[in-house]
């Protein structure tokens, strides 16, 4: 009995160590799918590999990871010199830690051991060089992290879209129709992006559907655009595989809007104009979606430029082999460029109403918050909807904020009966 209980002991001290070495194995966090280019863009560059071309020492590179437990943080980076001796700093939780790199082998630096953990979220790490003496510092592949407060799994994009990773999470809301029968003709919604959430590479969708969607986007610092496109019933990313009997097709074009095709998301029709929206101004969009009797499904889309005190005509396509009235009504918000993930942007939806295709308005006050295949994954967790004084309902993502909401949360507003003054017939007559 003695041996047998000796016996126990030892396999259960060996589930111990066995388990203590699982916690405190090295993670290893890709900075081609973790970092970015915070200040200064232009002097270096991520790719797949991670930093690359690093000419310039006031270019900041910074990485992000989230942290769910409290405890301590080994750190260290895997890179190689491209420079002799060259120095850099790494900053985090308000220490600098210098760092000479003296191998042009790809090496492991320790940078810093027992960082105390007290608080559970995102974890920033800076990087930025000092002194070179060729033209490169360094390439940096990974940040290495082991310790306590990471035996509790981290969130950071691994073994997912390095592209959509750094993007950061697509959000949206889910606006359900009355369940009364009715088949619903148009939607109409309320958008304004709050100032200083004007980011670059921002889609901020109003009015979708079930076969498209139409919003506005923040494309650089001097261009903005409202967007609408249709897809195809054939299902490809190459607009030129689309038989000419399924390619969607134009019936009328706003002043101004630029008429194409899409690809690599599906393919389609596609229309924008290019309008100055600004932060902080509420615009208005009116989507129309009805079958036309043969077949076919008609989609128009309205924007009204509140800066023009004016309704304009985007476009008109027509959807062959298509035969339904407006569904599936939904917002969101993404990201569409991946240097641009690191930034907050936050978008707010109001005063949404559905009309029947005989003329009845309906006000529509709840929404249902959900997110794409990055959130899903947990590889980013920087996501947020909700109501703002129960007007307003909203949609926030990416910058590596600690808040998320629950997916399928529902959300409901407060009933204004502010309908929209809307004359249909003269909509219809804009050229």
């Amino acid at each position: 009995m003695k041996y047998l209980k000796f016996k126990s002991l030892t396999v259960f001290s060996i589930l111990l160590l066995s388990t203590a070495l699982a916690f405190s194995a090295p993670i290893n966090i890709p900075m081609g799918a973790n970092a970015y280019l915070t200040t200064n863009p232009k002097g270096a560059r991520i790719s797949n590999e991670g930093v690359v071309k690093w000419s310039d020492p006031s270019t900041v590179i910074s990485s992000w990871f989230r942290i769910n437990k409290t405890g301590n943080l080994n750190l260290s980076i895997r890179a190689k010199a491209l420079s002799k001796d060259a120095e850099i700093k790494v900053s985090f939780n308000n220490q600098t830690v210098p760092l000479i790199l003296n191998s042009e082998e790809w090496t492991v630096y320790p940078v810093a051991d027992n960082i105390t953990i007290s608080e559970t979220g995102y974890f920033r790490i800076d990087i930025q060089g000092v002194k070179k003496s060729d033209q490169f510092f360094a390439e940096i592949s990974d940040l290495i992290v082991d310790g306590s407060a990471l035996e509790e799994k981290p969130n950071y994009v691994k073994d997912f879209s390095y592209y959509f990773g750094r993007r950061g999470p697509s959000v949206h809301l889910k606006y359900p129709f009355p369940d009364d029968k009715e088949n619903i003709e148009y939607f109409y919604n309320e958008i304004t992006v709050p100032e200083g959430d004007d980011v670059i590479g921002s889609y901020y969708m109003a009015n979708g559907f079930g076969e498209g969607y139409f919003g506005m986007q923040a494309n650089s610092e001097t261009e903005r655009r409202i967007l609408f496109s249709v897809w195809s019933p054939h299902v490809t990313d190459n607009p030129k595989d689309i038989p000419e009997h399924l390619q969607i097709k134009k019936l009328r074009q706003g002043e101004g809007v630029h008429i194409g095709e899409f690809g690599n998301e599906g393919s389609g029709g596609q229309s924008y104009l290019k309008y100055p929206w600004k932060a902080g101004v509420t615009y208005k969009f009116l989507m129309q979606v009805h079958p036309d009797g043969k077949g076919n499904t008609i989609y128009t889309a309205y924007f009204f430029a509140t800066d023009e005190k004016r309704w304009r005509l985007i476009a008109s396509f027509l959807r062959p082999e298509t035969d339904t009235w407006y569904r599936g009504a939904h917002s969101f918000l993404e990201n569409f460029i991946p240097n641009q993930g690191y930034l907050t942007r936050k978008v707010l939806f109001g005063n949404q109403w559905a009309v029947s295709n005989k003329g009845k308005w309906v006000e529509l006050t709840d929404a249902v918050f959900t997110y794409d295949a990055t959130a899903r994954q947990q590889v980013r967790t920087d996501y947020k909807g909700g109501v703002i004084e129960g007007k307003s309902f909203f949609l926030q993502n990416c910058g590596f904020f600690n808040e998320n909401t629950i997916f399928n949360s529902k959300f409901e507003r407060v009933k204004e009966n502010k309908k929209p003054k809307i004359n249909f017939k003269q909509l219809q007559s804009l050229k």
